[in-house]
C-alpha cells in the first residue's frame, strides 16, 4: 500500500519561510510527476508546484520567485521550499504523486495535507 506522509507545516510570520517535505512509501516501482497543491478554506484546490523525474519544473504565478520545488529520487522525496511567505499563502498544502504500481499501471495518490498559517 503507497502512503504519501508529509511534513513541515506550522505557523510563521509574513516574510518568514517554511520547508514542507512529502515523503512516499509503500510498494511500487517508479515515480514521475511530484508536486504540491494547497486549499484555502472556501476556495478550490490549486496547483502550487511540480517536478517531474526529469526535474522539469512547474509553478503557479502566485508563488513564482519565491517558492522552490525539489526532489530526492533516492528518499522518494519531494520537497517545497516557501521563502517570503504571505497571509494570502494560507492553506492547507497537499503533496500529489504520479507513481507506476507494481500492475504497471500509472495512478496519482495523495497525502493527508499539512496546515501552513502565515500571520500579518
Amino acid at each position: 500500500q503507497v502512503q504519501l506522509v508529509e511534513s513541515g507545516g506550522g505557523l510563521v510570520q509574513a516574510g518568514g519561510s517554511l520547508r514542507l517535505s512529502c515523503a512516499v512509501s509503500g510498494s511500487f516501482l517508479s515515480t514521475n510527476r511530484m508536486g504540491w497543491y494547497r486549499q484555502a478554506p472556501g476556495k478550490q484546490r490549486e496547483l502550487v508546484a511540480t517536478i517531474t523525474s526529469g526535474d522539469n519544473t512547474n509553478y503557479a504565478d502566485s508563488v513564482k520567485g519565491r517558492f522552490t520545488v525539489s526532489r530526492d529520487n533516492a528518499k522518494n522525496t519531494v520537497y517545497l521550499q516557501m521563502n517570503s511567505l504571505k497571509p494570502t499563502d494560507t492553506a492547507v498544502y497537499y503533496c500529489n504523486a504520479d507513481l507506476r504500481r507494481l500492475s504497471g499501471n500509472w495512478n496519482t495518490y495523495w497525502g493527508q495535507g499539512t496546515q501552513v498559517t502565515v500571520s500579518s
